[in-house]
Parts: C-alpha cells; structure tokens; sequence
C-alpha cells in the first residue's frame, strides 16, 4: 500500500452525500421534475425516476451475506468510501444501495457520494477505459492518504456483456438490452458485486 497522489480532500470529502442524503436529494429531484448534471432531457428525468424507485426497492431487500458481514467487522482501522456517481445512473442505483449496506455495517467506515460532473478533475482519476463511466467506487485510509482500491461502474458480467452488444448488438434495441442488463440485477441480487468487492475489502484488512 502506497501514498498516492489523488485530488481527493478532507473538504470534497465532507461535503459529498452521505447515502440518506443522496436518496433524500434523488427524491426530491423526482418531486421537481430535474436531475443531475447538464442534460435535463425527458429521458434522463425518467432515468433519475427510475433509479429512485430501485434504490428504495434494495434499501428493503438488498441482503448482506454472514461471510461478508464477518469481514466487514475485521476492519479496525477507519476507511473512507468515496462514490462518484449521478442521480440519473442506473448502474448506481443498482449497487449503491448495496455498499452502503455494507458501510452501516462498521462504524469505522464513512460513505460519500459525490457528483461526477461536479468533479471532473476526480473523474479523470479514474476512468474506465478512457471513459468518465459511473459509479465508480473508491476506498481510502481514513487520512485519506492512502487508497486501498477501486471498484466500478459495474459488475464484470456486465462489463462484457456491454462489450459484447458494442461489437455486435445482434439487432437487439438498445431499450431491450437496457431491460436486459437491469433484470439480470434483479435476478443476481448483488451476488457478483459481492464476489467482486470481497477480495478487495480483504486486502485492506491489517493481517
């Protein structure tokens, strides 16, 4: 583990949204018809709709497995999660609820959700590809001077399912393969971000 040069304060920190915050500021949103970020377009109001509703359907029934559970209990030094994300984003939605499950879990974890527009220059720091792909998730020491790991936009099955429709999208619309990848997350239940997110929480852990 070593110091990294990142632009990620103490400030930019504090002031992003604890994860009650941003469904509360997702919610009212909804409420006034907006959402996050330059495009104000119908389909990005209904895309923040949408991903207020799911949101609020994993804050009820995302699942926690005892594995986890035992490991996130492990952790004995504080850690600050950073996510950068959008109201908009149906990928956040989909997995953010979940993380944040886990932070409640240790109150030597601290979530924040910050606004990828908002903060370009931390975006820049972690690409996808060359691309400002959200959310992605970033872990910290809790002086913020070291960073432990990332994890983002999405779980892999997804990373190649989306590479795979981008080469060759068999004539499936683009609507139905979005349906398609947000089944597959009803259907997974956070299982593969789960399995993702094990070995890197792990590997902060002071053995």
């Amino acid at each position: 583990m070593e110091s990294l040069s990142h632009p990620v304060t103490h400030l930019i920190f504090e002031k992003g949204f604890t994860y009650p915050e941003f469904v509360k500021f997702t919610e009212l949103l909804v409420q006034e018809n907006r959402t996050t970020g330059a495009n104000q377009s119908p389909a990005y109001l209904d895309y923040t709709r949408m991903s207020l509703q799911r949101m609020n359907r994993w804050n009820k029934t995302a699942k926690v497995s005892p594995e986890m559970e035992k490991l996130i209990q492990y952790i004995i030094e504080p850690q600050k999660w950073l996510i950068i994300n959008e109201a908009w984003c149906g990928d956040g939605a989909q997995s953010i609820p979940y993380i944040a499950k886990l932070a409640e879990l240790n109150p030597l974890i601290e979530l924040r959700i910050i606004m990828r527009d908002e903060y370009p220059e931390i975006m820049d720091e972690y690409l996808t590809n060359g691309a400002r792909s959200i959310p992605k998730m970033v872990a910290f020491t809790g002086d913020l001077k070291c960073e432990l790991f990332t994890w983002g936009p999405k779980p892999k099955y997804l990373l190649d399912r989306y590479k795979e429709y981008k080469h060759d999208s068999k004539g499936l619309p683009y609507k139905e393969f979005q349906e398609e990848v947000h089944l597959w997350y009803a259907r997974n239940k956070n299982k593969d971000l789960e399995e993702e997110l094990y070995p890197l929480i792990k590997s902060t852990l002071i053995s």
